[in-house]
């Protein structure tokens, strides 16, 4: 839903065997207006110019295993948390494969953790639920 109208989520971790290989697809989503597999590869550090090989090796290898001819060519992103535009210039110069590299690196973490409960908060939940848990078996014990 957060991506928006029309992904169907396929697989977290997506197993595909080549050439007797075990290899996984962080994440693989089908879009249905477009028609197409979507790639999505996640990385938590900045862009290095190897994660474009493997990208592309993954859009190939979903096109060769699992696209049906009744769909588009797959489409390859790629996440990570910083790039440097040439870099990414020039590992994907060359390559015909539909592939895009976006950051993360504008998410406001400050303030996102204001809305969040503290350790202390969470800690203080648990010890409620679990007096109210020993309370509920008390009064069955009881009944």
């Amino acid at each position: 839903m957060e991506l928006g109208e029309g992904w169907a989520f396929v697989g977290r971790q997506k197993e595909i065997i080549i050439s007797g290989k075990t290899r996984k697809i962080d994440l693989l989503f089908y879009h249905i207006y477009l028609r197409c597999y979507v790639v999505l590869e996640l990385k938590v550090k900045p862009f290095d110019p190897e994660f474009a090989g493997k990208l592309n090796f993954y859009v190939n290898a979903v096109n060769e295993f699992i696209r049906k001819e009744s769909d588009n060519p797959t489409i390859g992103l790629l996440i990570c948390k910083d790039m440097d535009c040439t870099e990414v210039q020039l590992a994907f110069q060359g390559m015909t494969t539909p592939m895009g590299v976006a950051t993360y690196d504008n998410i406001k973490i400050k303030e996102i953790r204001e809305y969040l409960p503290t350790v202390e908060q969470i800690q203080q939940q648990i010890e409620i639920a679990e007096e109210e848990y020993k309370m509920k078996l008390q009064e069955k014990q009881d009944e």
